[in-house]
Formats: structure tokens, sequence, C-alpha cells
């Protein structure tokens, strides 16, 4: 195997592992919010960190190889691309997102922890939580723009 394809193997399977994880704690999380009770709640949001490694794996493989893919290729295309520069603006937004998502995520979590221990029943606060506008945009806008960076990186626009 020559130094691109191996280059191209941790890109890609970063990638698998950033996608993985995205459609799983998305997942999870849309499961929590249909829940009544802070102990599922709680559980359902508690694994949303156990997919968290891979994550933050497929995070750092898909941009340290993919900025070496770019420099090291020789396919074409550039540091000056739209479609690099693009993807490495949508990358640092999802990961902006993700992370003021994911910090709201662990305080309803903690939230709904707290109540399972004090007899089961949610209150309003936690309700509101689950229906937050804003942690909704923070948390599954990043995912999208995950899956828009599959797009630019699929499609290459331009090159």
């Amino acid at each position: 195997m020559t130094t691109y394809d191996w280059l191209l193997f941790f890109h890609v399977t970063g990638a698998f592992f950033l996608i993985g994880a995205t459609v799983c704690a998305g997942w999870l999380t849309f499961l929590a919010r249909r829940r009544e009770r802070p102990s599922e709640i709680a559980t359902l949001l508690g694994l949303v960190r156990v997919v968290l490694p891979l994550m933050f794996a497929g995070v750092v493989l898909t941009l340290v190889f993919g900025l070496w893919l770019v420099r090291a290729a020789n396919q074409g295309y550039g540091y000056d691309d739209a479609w690099v520069i693009a993807a490495l603006i949508l990358w640092v937004l999802a990961n902006a997102l993700g992370q003021a998502g994911g910090k709201r995520e662990k305080e309803t979590q903690e939230l709904a922890a707290r109540l399972a221990s004090e007899g089961d029943v949610a209150s309003e606060d936690l309700r509101a939580r689950l229906r937050d506008p804003a942690t909704l945009a923070l948390s599954f806008g990043s995912g999208v723009i995950v899956f828009v960076i599959l797009v630019l990186m699929i499609w290459k626009p331009g090159s």
C-alpha cells in the first residue's frame, strides 16, 4: 500500500467513527426526549457519553489525516480549494456547536439523574430542558454540519 492509501484509510476510518458516533448520539438524544421518567432520560443521555471517545477519535483522525492527505496526495487539489476551506470552517463550526450542545445535554442528564434519585418524577425544568430549542439547534445542527462535510469530502466540488 502507498502512503496515500494509508492516509486515506485513516481519514476514512475517522469519518466512520465521527459519522457513526454522531448518528448514535443523535438517536440516543432523540429517544431521551421521548421518555417521561427521569431515570430513563438520564440513562439514555448518559449513554451518549459512551460514544464520545469514538466521536473525539473521529474528529482528530479526520482533521489530521485530511490535512495530511491534501498536502501529500498530489491529487489536483490543495489548501486553497474552496471545498477544502469550506470543510475546515464547517469542521470548526460543527465542533463548537457540538461542544456547546453537549455541555447543555450533560446538565440535562445530571438534572434527570438527580430527579431519578429523588422519586423518579419529571419536573417542569427537566421537561423544558428537553424541549429547549437552543440545545436542539446546537446538538442537531452540529450533526447536520458533519453530514454536509461528508458530502463535501465525497463530491469535492471544483476539483
